[in-house]
């Protein structure tokens, strides 16, 4: 198509695709996957799991709920989390 006949609605529209495009493959889809590891591994949680929550509390589950895990914290001490409030699984070598 000669340049001069493209109308100006297709010659602006062409760089917007192509920014969406861009941000959708380096931000949008690698969030989501992390996303759903994330919640994979939230839901494969068990007993005795070793974990750190967002806050940075290190803990072992003792309890797990429907919504909620217990985690011990200390000898004596035990909190109820939100099960969204887990950031990650401690590897068994820590």
């Amino acid at each position: 198509m000669n340049p001069a006949n493209q109308s100006p609605l297709a010659s602006m529209l062409i760089p917007i695709i192509i920014i969406y495009a861009v941000f959708y493959f380096i931000i949008i889809r690698p969030q989501k996957n992390e996303q759903k590891e994330h919640k994979k591994m939230i839901n494969n949680l068990k007993k005795n799991d070793e974990v750190v929550t967002n806050s940075g509390i290190h803990g072992t589950i003792v309890n797990v709920k429907e919504k909620t895990f217990a985690l011990r914290i200390d000898d004596n001490a035990k909190i109820e989390i939100d099960k969204s409030a887990i950031a990650y699984l401690k590897k068994k070598s820590e």
